[in-house]
C-alpha cells in the first residue's frame, strides 16, 4: 500500500470520528505493530491523544474496511484497464467510490462472466432487438421480432427472439450501477 492512501485513510478516519489525524496516524501504528485495543486504551493514552476504547475500537473497524476497498479499487483498476475498456470517466467513478457496494456496482459491466443466457442472446444477434425495443416502446413486439427469427442461430421463432432481449435487456439493467444505487437507496428508505 503506498503512502498517500494511508494518509487519505487516515485523512478520513479523523474526519468521521471528529479526531485529530495524529491522534490516527498513531493508533494506525499501534494497531500495525499488532498492539490490541484494550492495550493500546490503557497503557498507550498518551501516544493515541488519548482515543478512548470505543473511538479506538471505531478506528480499527474503519481501518480494516477502508484498507479492504482500497485494495478491491486498485484490482478493479487493474482488470479494466487489463480488458481496455478503462476510460478517465469511469476511473473518476471508481476514484469516487465511497463504499465497498458502489465499486462493486460500477466493476459489475466489466467482471468476467461465465456464458449467460443474455450472452448467448447477444451471439445470436438479438441485442438490437432488445435495444429497439427499449428505446421505442411504441413498437409492436411480436412484429419487430420476427424480423430476427434464425434457425440457424438458435431463434426458431418470434417468442424465442423476445425471451432472448429480454434476457439481454434484464442484464443490462442488473449492471446498471445508478440504477442498482438508486434501487439500493429506495429499498434502504422505504422497504418494510
Amino acid at each position: 500500500m503506498s503512502v498517500p492512501a494511508v494518509l487519505s485513510i487516515a485523512a478520513r478516519i479523523a474526519e468521521e470520528l471528529n479526531v485529530r489525524v495524529p491522534q490516527v496516524d498513531a493508533a494506525i501504528a499501534l494497531l500495525d505493530d499488532k498492539s490490541t485495543v484494550p492495550f493500546i486504551a490503557r497503557y498507550r493514552k498518551e501516544a493515541t491523544g488519548g482515543l478512548d476504547d470505543t473511538q479506538l475500537r471505531a478506528l480499527e473497524e474503519r481501518l480494516t474496511y477502508l484498507r479492504d476497498m482500497e485494495e478491491r479499487r486498485t484490482a478493479i483498476l487493474r482488470s479494466i484497464e487489463e480488458q481496455g475498456k478503462l476510460t478517465p470517466e469511469l476511473a473518476a467513478a471508481i476514484a469516487g467510490a465511497a463504499t465497498k457496494a458502489r465499486l462493486e456496482d460500477l466493476y459489475l459491466p466489466y467482471k468476467q462472466k461465465r456464458r449467460t443466457k443474455a450472452q448467448i442472446a447477444r451471439d445470436a444477434g438479438l441485442e438490437p432487438l432488445a435495444l429497439a425495443l427499449l428505446h421505442d416502446p411504441s413498437l409492436d413486439p411480436d412484429g419487430t421480432a420476427a424480423g430476427y427469427v434464425n434457425a440457424e442461430q438458435g431463434v426458431p421463432d418470434a417468442a424465442a427472439a423476445l425471451d432472448g432481449a429480454r434476457w439481454i435487456l434484464m442484464e443490462t439493467f442488473a449492471e446498471d450501477a445508478e440504477l442498482l444505487g438508486a434501487f439500493r437507496t429506495l429499498v434502504w428508505e422505504r422497504g418494510e
